[in-house]
């Protein structure tokens, strides 16, 4: 078989594993040939390839990024996108296509499946919120980035007696806030599915003033007050939709210091959180799905996304991946709140 290779949206650690992975079990044990498709779903509707031998994926194992590169490309949204892609697959004679990517990426799959395209998915996100795993690559990673920024922060915040706000990534899902926030002893944590009370923000940090601490803040990007609590700013959409989000961090510090007289200062740790080396974790859980992603498509067993359940990598319907995002719930925010204040 000749099996097309793409990595869509947002890059992160440990895209590389995967392409690794699939590359290596895919020639050495099966014998197939593999096309690399360039900067996501540009590739195929472009009909930008790139050739992946083993010699392609000798040394990228630690990489960061993706050797394909990536894009937002939405081609359901590009007149006659969907048929430039199927007839692009045949010119360059690709029986099946392995997408790697998160709720947007595998969101097209799933229509191109429906559409007669023979797909298999590998679920990509640092924001952990694909259904149907419990966990995904590139998620460990982030946080332990995070994580080190906020240790770092808690001793400049106390030589400075301020209150210092991480902002990290997550548009509808606070994972890696949770995370990080717990994981790095953050005073409050705030996050998409719970719409935070300015007011009781304000006491939490006050009350750590009083036993001569400085709070640390952990907000993930999609946060957002109670209503009528705050002014937030718009912003542009993307290919997919979404708006782009950014600066909640600075609209808290502002509203911080305005309440409380306290000085407060941000830092958006931003794609610093999606790039560089991938952890151990995230390494083996990456090359673990490319594993069994080949064996996917060498069984025909298309429509199909791998998951990680427990410990075992496991099979799931597109549809079942990519029908809700998988969120934080309030159970995991109480465990947080413990510590807040």
């Amino acid at each position: 078989m000749r099996i097309g290779v793409l990595t869509g949206g947002g890059d992160c650690p440990g895209l590389n594993a995967v392409i690794r992975a699939v590359v290596r079990k895919g020639i050495g044990v099966y014998g197939h040939e593999f096309v690399g498709f360039r900067d996501g779903w540009r590739g195929p509707l472009e009909g930008e390839t790139m050739p992946l031998e083993i010699t392609t994926v000798r040394g990228i194992l630690p990489r960061g990024g993706t050797i394909l590169g990536s894009s937002r490309t939405n081609p359901i949204k590009i007149e006659g996108g969907v048929d430039r892609i199927k007839r692009n697959l045949a010119d360059t004679g690709v029986d099946a296509l392995i997408a790697i990517g998160g709720e947007d990426t595998l969101g097209v799959a799933k229509q191109l499946f429906d559409l007669g395209v023979n797909v298999v998915g590998v679920p990509k996100t640092i924001d952990n919120d694909l259904n149907a795993t419990d966990y995904t690559f590139g998620f460990d990673t982030a946080v332990n980035i995070a994580t080190e920024a906020i240790d770092r922060l808690h001793t400049t915040a106390e030589s400075h007696h301020r209150a210092l706000i991480c902002e990290v990534m997550g548009r509808h899902a606070g994972w890696i806030a949770l995370h990080a926030g717990m994981a790095g002893g953050a005073n409050v944590i705030l996050i998409p599915e719970k719409p935070f009370d300015i007011d009781k923000v304000c006491e939490y940090v006050e009350s750590r003033f009083k036993i001569r601490y400085s709070p640390i803040i952990v907000v993930a990007e999609g946060a957002h007050p109670l209503e009528g609590q705050m002014a937030l700013q718009a912003g542009e959409l993307d290919a997919f939709g979404h708006v782009r989000l950014g600066g909640i961090g600075e609209q808290l510090a502002r509203e911080i210091e305005k309440r409380t007289g306290k000085e407060a200062r941000t830092t958006v740790l931003g794609h610093v959180q999606r790039g560089g080396t991938p952890s151990a974790y995230d390494r083996v859980l990456a090359t673990r799905f490319g594993l069994q992603a080949i064996d996917a498509v060498h069984e025909g067993d298309y429509g199909k996304m791998v998951a990680l359940r427990g410990t075992d990598i496991v099979r799931v319907g597109l549809d079942a991946a990519t029908a809700e995002l998988k969120t934080v719930p309030a159970s995991r925010y109480e465990e947080a709140e413990v510590f807040f204040g």
